[in-house]
């Protein structure tokens, strides 16, 4: 087993407190998620023989042995998942990640917006209350909800959702063709006298972004609050946006991300409406003796608490994540490593069967064949 060292990322939207915390060091500024697997935009490191290398380099030295045959042969020798520590402090982008053949077509292409051939299913598991806003409402109840803001630049949208079309009525929003202050500062205005969680948020997310129609998503949208312990899948074409919390994150290894809007980063209008499913929802996914198991062969998510260790079998390669306690991970040459909060180890499919045991809990992510 190799203990990792992983990178942070420092996106405004992060926490200056939650990562920071859990690693037991100071934070300079907003840390938001912390990646733990091979994309090569930052893989894990480790050390081999007293020398430093990334996990993305040595999987590609030994697929076979770090993967497993299996796994290699059907993920082209890459390391199929990604896992996260995601800290949300501020709401993050209104986002859809494209499907397998999606993802292929656009990097194909060359177009920016894929940045890699692969697709982006994920899976949030929350640490803390963690909220978001994930798939779209019922037309009906969007018009109803637009409609009571009683400002008549949107009677458009309104008339968009009363025929059923949410993507009709989201371009609208995003293509605004007029001041797109105003009319934010109008819905800001009207969304005070409405006294309910979904108005509230609305303010929220114009004191952020008020020149951004965007900020009515949550009027087109479903809110979601996980307890901890509780997790929610996204697949393709589920347009979502992270509100707050502090979660463990598994998807698919890609950094395919379209954005619509509630962001400073690039964002393509048109190619999202093209890859964004109006009937996608997310899919809560209730764990099955303490494995989160979501319907992708790209990863599957253990949450392992004292008691609950057991010899996971080996031919897969696992990395490990404490969240709590003092975690112990042990294969059977004999080699143990203790982890402590926000410690993490790779476990390659060579080495066997891997034990988790202790005091803490644990995080453990592995293809799902």
């Amino acid at each position: 087993m190799d203990l990792l060292t992983n990178v942070i990322k420092d996106y405004p939207w992060g926490s200056r407190t939650a990562i920071a915390e859990l690693t037991g060091r100071p934070a300079s500024g907003p840390e938001a998620e912390m990646w733990l697997g091979a994309h090569p935009a930052a893989s894990s490191r480790l050390t081999r023989d007293g020398v430093e290398t990334t996990l993305a380099d040595a999987v590609a030295a030994d697929p076979a042995g770090t993967l497993g045959e299996a796994v290699a042969g059907r993920f082209g020798g890459r390391l199929p998942y990604l896992m996260k520590l995601i800290a949300v402090d501020a709401p993050l982008s209104l986002q859809v990640h494209p499907d397998a053949e999606q993802a292929a077509d656009g990097h194909a292409r060359g177009d920016a917006n894929y940045t890699d051939p692969w697709h982006k299913p994920e899976l949030v598991c929350a640490l803390t209350p963690f909220t978001g806003l994930a798939g779209f409402r019922a037309p009906e109840q969007s018009a109803m909800l637009v409609e009571r803001l009683h400002v008549n630049a949107l009677r458009p949208v309104v008339a968009a959702l009363r025929d059923g079309d949410v993507l009709g009525a989201l371009r609208l929003l995003l293509e605004w063709p007029g001041s797109r202050r105003e009319l934010v500062e109008s819905v800001v205005w009207a969304a005070s006298a409405c006294h309910t969680p979904d108005y509230a948020l609305i303010g929220r997310l114009a004191r952020r972004y008020p020149e951004d129609p965007a900020v009515l998503a949550p009027l087109l949208m479903r809110r979601h609050t996980l307890a901890p312990g509780e997790a929610l899948f996204l697949g393709a074409g589920v347009p979502h946006c992270y509100l707050d919390g502090f979660a463990v994150e598994i998807m698919a290894c890609s950094d395919n991300v379209l954005r619509a809007g509630l962001t400073g980063k690039h964002i393509d209008v048109e190619e999202l409406l093209r890859i964004t499913d109006p009937a996608a929802q997310p899919l809560p996914v209730e764990p099955v003796g303490g494995a989160y198991v979501p319907p992708v062969p790209e990863f599957l998510l253990r949450r392992i608490a004292p008691g609950g260790g057991d010899a996971l079998p080996g031919g897969l390669p696992r990395i490990v994540l404490c969240t709590e306690g003092v975690v112990n991970a042990s294969t059977a040459d004999g080699s143990e490593i203790k982890l402590r909060p926000g410690e993490s180890v790779f476990a390659a499919a060579s080495e066997g069967p891997v034990e988790i045991g202790g005091d803490g809990v644990a995080f453990c992510a592995e293809p799902h064949l």
